[in-house]
C-alpha cells in the first residue's frame, strides 16, 4: 500500500494546526503560553491535545501501542475524519455493506463523496467478490460493521480477509459492539493489514455512550493523519479523567457483559413464543432484530404502552423487523410482559 497515493494532496501536504501544549511538552511552575486563565485551577488549562495518558491506559487493556491509538468524539469523529483523510470531494467514492450503520453515508454526504451500497446475502453476511466488484480506482474507502447494525450479526471472517487481501485502499472495520461477540476482535491482525483501521467505542459495553468517546486503531502513519486533521483539544480533560477511572473497572465491565448475554439469550428464548414474532436472527451484539407480522403497528403499540424498541422496518433486507436492545433484567421482563398483552 502506497499510503502517499491514498491520501488526498491537500491534507498530505498541510502544516498542522500547532497549539501551546504541542510546542511544549513536560513540567513547569508557570504556563504563560496559551491565554488561559489563570484564576480558575483545575479546569482552566487545555487538555492533552493527543491524550497520552488516557492512551497508555488503553493500550494495556488493548494490547496494543499507544501510537496505533487515535481518540475522538464517539466513534463519528473518526468516521468523518477518515472521509476527510482520504476521499477527495466529488472524485472517489465509498463502498459499504448495506445495510449497516446510517453515519457512514451521512459523513460520505456531508463531504461530498460518493456512497455506493452493496447488499448482503440472505444471511445478512458478506459477499466480497460482490463487494469488490463495486470498486473502482476511485475507491478509496470499504466500511464493514462486524458485528453489524441492525443486523447483529458477525460478518464472515474469511470474507474480510479476502477484502484486506485484494482492496488497495482502506478498510475499515467498526467493532463497536465487539465486546458481545463470540469472535476475536481484528486488533490481533492489524500489523498484518497496513491499509486496516478498526473502530471500537466506550458507548457499548462500556456502558459510556453520554460520555462520547470512541477509538480508532490503526498503522501509526495513518494515526498521524488522524492526528493532523482532528480539532486541537477534541476529547475534552472530564472525559479523559472520567474515561482514565472507568479503566479500572475491568471486572465490573466484564460482568456488565455476562449480565447482559444472560438477558439476550432470555429474549432469544421468550420472544419466538409470542404468535406474531415469525423470526429471531442471530446475533453477536447487545440487540436483536426480530421479524414481526405488523411491525409499524407493534411498534406503535409498544411506544403507547412506553416500551419503546427501534422500527427498522424501512431499511433494506429488514422489512417487518424491529430492532430490540437489551436491557436490564427488569426491563427485558417488562417488554414480554407488554407484548403478551397484545
Amino acid at each position: 500500500m502506497n499510503l502517499q497515493q491514498l491520501v488526498r494532496k491537500n491534507v498530505w501536504n498541510m502544516k498542522p494546526y500547532s497549539s501551546a501544549r504541542d510546542e511544549f511538552k513536560g513540567e513547569a511552575s508557570v504556563f504563560l503560553d496559551a491565554n488561559e486563565n489563570p484564576l480558575n485551577d483545575k479546569y482552566n488549562r487545555y487538555p492533552d491535545p493527543l491524550q497520552w495518558s488516557l492512551k497508555q491506559k488503553i493500550a494495556k487493556v488493548k494490547n496494543i501501542a499507544s501510537e496505533n491509538i487515535f481518540l475522538g468524539n464517539g466513534s463519528d469523529e473518526p468516521i468523518d475524519l477518515v472521509i476527510r483523510i482520504f476521499c477527495e470531494p466529488r472524485i472517489d467514492n465509498i463502498v459499504a455493506v448495506d445495510p449497516t450503520y446510517g453515519m457512514y453515508q451521512v459523513c460520505a454526504e456531508v463531504n461530498d463523496i460518493e456512497y455506493r451500497k452493496v447488499l448482503l446475502n440472505e444471511n445478512f453476511d458478506l459477499d466480497a467478490q460482490k463487494l469488490l466488484e463495486k470498486t473502482d480506482r476511485n475507491t478509496k474507502l470499504i466500511f464493514l460493521c462486524s458485528p453489524n447494525n441492525p443486523t447483529g450479526n458477525l460478518l464472515s471472517r474469511e470474507e474480510i480477509k479476502k477484502v484486506l487481501d485484494s482492496f488497495a485502499g482502506i478498510v475499515v472495520v467498526d467493532e463497536a459492539y465487539i465486546d458481545f461477540a463470540s469472535e476475536a476482535t481484528w486488533l490481533n491482525d492489524l500489523e498484518k493489514y497496513p491499509n486496516l483501521i478498526i473502530l471500537q467505542t466506550f458507548s457499548k459495553a462500556w456502558g459510556l455512550a453520554a460520555v462520547r468517546l470512541g477509538m480508532a486503531f490503526a498503522s501509526a502513519e495513518i494515526i498521524k493523519l488522524f492526528n493532523k486533521v482532528k480539532y486541537p483539544y477534541n476529547v475534552n480533560i472530564l472525559t479523559q479523567n472520567f474515561v482514565g477511572d472507568e479503566l479500572d473497572k475491568l471486572e465490573l465491565r466484564k460482568q456488565w457483559i455476562a449480565t447482559l448475554l444472560e438477558g439476550r439469550n432470555y429474549l432469544i428464548n421468550e420472544l419466538p413464543k409470542l404468535p406474531f414474532v415469525e423470526k429471531i436472527y442471530p446475533t453477536d451484539a447487545n440487540f436483536i432484530l426480530v421479524k414481526v407480522e405488523d411491525a409499524n403497528s407493534l411498534y406503535k403499540q409498544l411506544a403507547d404502552k412506553g416500551v419503546i424498541v427501534r422500527n427498522r422496518n424501512s431499511v433494506s433486507l429488514c422489512a417487518g423487523c424491529l430492532r430490540i436492545t437489551v436491557g436490564t433484567d427488569k426491563e427485558n421482563e417488562m417488554l414480554i410482559k407488554t407484548l403478551r398483552t397484545l
